[in-house]
């Protein structure tokens, strides 16, 4: 599709980003002594609806909705919703997760559900339920049937998790190149090459073997499996080592430890999160094309990200030193 489709969408996405906290505000909700002086401020924001008295407690059911319906807005508007679908489908893959786990087990997890905008929690149970689906995409359905099906066999619930993520960065990577933009393309192959560094990382501390990693290891990355599997029984040392002579070895240098010589494992989601953020700084001068849509959806996952970590750290008395260095990055901050 052209990118001229996107003419109408990008001047409303501009004026949603208007919306967005600023580093001013950010400076504010940082230094706020309380959470009632933190909700003043915020009341001169787009949050200023919740500001209730349960709005700390009640954060979480209140991103969930704003979410869903920030999503089916986009969906409505945007010419392609296979780009909305890059962004919304790691809700999905979370549902899924979820809903079939509830399934398999009878228990209500109802209250982990979050709207993707798409996918309603009635249509996804019916799915896992019954095998079929004419609402939900066949590569999600096949994801479903691989779940129960190899849970059949071997009843291990972690299999769960594993086959839904595998599935879903295979699926990112279709929709990717499906649509055909190399900004998008890009940005999921990045996202599948960082995932997949920590997901070795991890493995090796937790002493994985081989066939484990190869079952939980993407092939729709840049870098081959192999070069990954090739470090299974070796240190972490060893595998930062690697790591750091590959192309994203720039962005993860300032996190290796100067003592172990190890990634630092809890820094890593910040740094991954802030790399996948700066890719879509071109996206400000780009009057056309899906990448300021993508942008936005990008910034307003920071931004809740972000309020999440203020919020938690007034109820627990960290300093706001300490808070900035977590947050993710904003302009101006």
């Amino acid at each position: 599709m052209k990118e001229t489709a996107y003419n109408q969408i990008n001047p409303l996405i501009r004026l949603k980003e208007t919306e967005l906290l600023n580093s001013a505000q950010y400076e504010q909700l940082l230094n706020a002594k309380t959470i009632e002086e933190l909700q003043d401020i915020l009341k001169s924001t787009i949050y200023s609806t919740y500001m209730t008295e349960g709005f700390v407690d009640d954060f979480e059911y209140i991103y969930s909705k704003e979410k869903g319906r920030l999503f089916e807005w986009l969906y409505e508007l945007a010419p392609e919703p296979e780009v909305i679908d890059i962004y919304t489908s790691r809700i999905t893959f979370h549902n899924l997760k979820v809903l079939t786990k509830a399934e398999l087990t009878g228990e209500n997890l109802d209250h982990l559900f979050i709207a993707d905008g798409r996918y309603s929690i009635e249509t996804i149970k019916s799915a896992i339920r019954t095998r079929v689906s004419t609402e939900i995409a066949d590569e999600l359905m096949q994801a479903i049937l691989e779940v129960l099906d190899y849970f059949q066999e071997s009843s291990i619930f972690q299999a769960i998790d594993i086959i839904y993520d595998r599935s879903f960065l295979t699926y990112q990577k279709r929709l990717a190149e499906k649509l055909g933009y190399k900004d998008i393309i890009d940005e999921v192959t990045a996202f599948i090459d960082l995932t997949n560094i920590s997901t070795m990382a991890r493995g090796i501390i937790q002493g994985q073997h081989e066939n484990f990693l190869l079952t939980v290891l993407s092939s729709s990355g840049s870098i081959p499996k192999s070069d990954f599997l090739a470090y299974s029984e070796q240190s972490l040392a060893a595998f930062t080592e690697f790591v750091l002579n590959i192309s994203l070895g720039g962005i993860l240098a300032p996190i290796v430890s100067s003592e172990t010589k190890e990634l630092d494992l809890i820094a890593f989601e910040k740094v991954k999160d802030d790399y996948l953020t700066g890719l879509y700084d071109k996206s400000k001068i780009m009057a056309f094309g899906p990448l300021p849509l993508l942008a936005f959806l990008n910034a307003k996952e920071v931004e809740w990200k972000n309020l999440r970590l203020i919020l938690v750290s007034k109820r627990s008395n960290f300093s706001a030193d300490v808070v900035r260095e977590r947050m993710r990055a904003v302009d101006g901050l």
